[in-house]
């Protein structure tokens, strides 16, 4: 007797869609995200949010022999649950629509937008000082998957672009420097894009010292985690001028509360953690998993997995 395979989702019902009509002979199951779970569930696999759930636990007990983060980020993942249960994520899925994202924003401080844009007549027409992003430095904290995007979009700008990275392998991306330090990367950076996982070892990275690594007026991006971030070093940072803009798209704690600092300084420009946001999203956050679930089912090796000691 063959035994069907069972999914269990605790996600939205109509993201379950995509899956019975990719998998139609195994059995998709909505799992509430919190409260009690019926005994008699048993699950193989698990969908579920890149923070876990309330009653994690109870479902993992079900039998789940393989999670999935419906995400590109784990850092806030219950990982002690796991129990050597294999855990991956939509890791890459946000690439296009970040780095899509970072350029604007790195056009948009080159060229003083929106601050000069008009509601009403200027003392002058015709007259600027605008920026270029040619011959621009660009510094990439963190090499993967939306940093290489970033990177193949910023080098048609004729900047020069420079990446840090824990590993020594040398660059995937053709016409971009990897640099052997932060201070390498940093010393002569004209924007500096954070783009990396947060994890316990990579927790305020930016601080005091790394800011001081940066020359003055630097425009500091952020779309990787707000932790990686130590926002009152940014904050001196800011004030002083070493940092002269600030463009966060994650910031610590989110959402932020009304009347934090960062909705008032002058160099700072703040948005809701939308830049993975885009027509396709959603889309290619589920494809992720549904390519590993063909895998799964195939009884082939997993992608996209998530190491539980580095928790990324």
């Amino acid at each position: 007797m063959t035994v069907r395979l069972t999914v269990g989702a605790q996600m939205p019902v109509e993201l379950l869609e995509a899956v019975k009509a990719r998998f139609p002979s195994l059995d998709v199951v909505a799992v509430p995200p919190e409260g009690a779970v019926d005994p008699a569930l048993r699950i193989d696999v698990l969908l579920t949010l890149p923070w876990g759930t309330p009653n994690l636990a109870d479902v993992l007990a079900r039998g789940v022999r393989w999670v999935h983060a419906y995400g590109t980020g784990v850092n806030g993942f219950p990982f002690e649950l796991l129990d050597g249960v294999p855990l991956t994520c939509s890791r890459g899925a946000s690439a296009r629509a970040i780095s899509e994202w970072v350029m604007a924003v790195l056009l948009a401080a080159e060229k003083r937008l929106p601050e000069t844009w008009l509601d009403a007549p200027p003392e002058r027409w015709n007259v600027a000082e605008l920026g270029t992003l040619r011959d621009k430095r660009l510094a990439l904290i963190g090499f993967g998957g939306i940093a290489q995007a970033i990177a193949k979009r910023a080098l048609p700008f004729d900047m020069k672009v420079r990446g840090f990275r824990r590993t020594a392998a040398k660059s995937p991306v053709p016409g971009v420097e990897l640099a052997s330090s932060l201070e390498a990367l940093l010393a002569d950076a004209d924007h500096v894009v954070v783009a990396a996982p947060e994890t316990p070892a990579t927790r305020h990275l930016l601080s005091d010292e790394t800011f001081g690594m940066m020359k003055p007026g630097a425009h500091l991006v952020n779309v990787a985690r707000g932790g990686l971030v130590d926002q009152e070093a940014l904050r001196r940072a800011l004030d002083s001028g070493r940092i002269g803009l600030a463009t966060l798209d994650c910031v610590e704690p989110e959402p932020l509360p009304e009347g934090h600092w960062l909705y008032a300084h002058p160099r700072v420009r703040l948005t809701p953690h939308i830049s993975w946001a885009g027509p396709e999203s959603h889309t290619g956050l589920m494809e992720r998993f549904l390519e590993n679930l063909e895998r799964f089912v195939a009884g082939e090796p997993l992608e996209y997995r998530v190491d539980p000691e580095e928790r990324y």
